[in-house]
């Protein structure tokens, strides 16, 4: 079933603020092995002229993603999760995230798109930060896969 292209250009509530943890960086650049210091050390990223430690630029993903999901999930688009691959992802920051942010997510469907049957979401995630500034957007590609012939598998 084709998502219903009226969707596109339709924007979901900001999210409640998601405040941005030293231990959550910390743990972050650890798990993706990111040993740069500016991620762990407030005197490393002092001299990199931040005012606290920064996170590695895929950070914002362990937040945006769940958005993302909010709008996969609205039952009025007629998306079928059980079929959903993620296609592609992107940033573009205007600033470091530092630990301290308090950050809020506003989600907009930026395109749907049929390419050999399968149906592909394109969502932009605008975060702001505590006083409205803007800090990245984050394109989250979503591919929901065509059912198989002769059935779902």
């Amino acid at each position: 079933m084709a998502l219903d292209q009226s969707f596109v250009g339709r924007s979901y509530p900001p999210t409640r603020s998601y405040e941005v943890g030293r231990e959550k960086i910390r743990e972050f650049a650890e798990a993706i092995g990111d040993d740069n210091p500016a991620y762990t050390d407030a005197e490393a990223a002092a001299k990199l002229g931040h005012a606290d430690v920064i996170a590695p630029p895929t950070l914002v993903f362990a937040f945006v993603g769940r958005v993302a999901l909010e709008v996969v999930e609205d039952p009025k688009l007629g998306l079928d999760y059980s079929r959903v691959v993620h296609g592609d992802q992107k940033f573009a920051y205007s600033r470091p995230v530092r630990a301290g942010d308090r950050l809020t997510v506003t989600s907009t469907i930026e395109s749907i798109r049929s390419m050999a049957g399968n149906d592909v979401l394109d969502v932009r995630g605008d975060v702001h930060d505590e006083v409205g500034e803007h800090v990245v957007t984050a394109w989250t590609k979503l591919v929901a896969r065509a059912a198989e012939e002769g059935g779902e598998r």
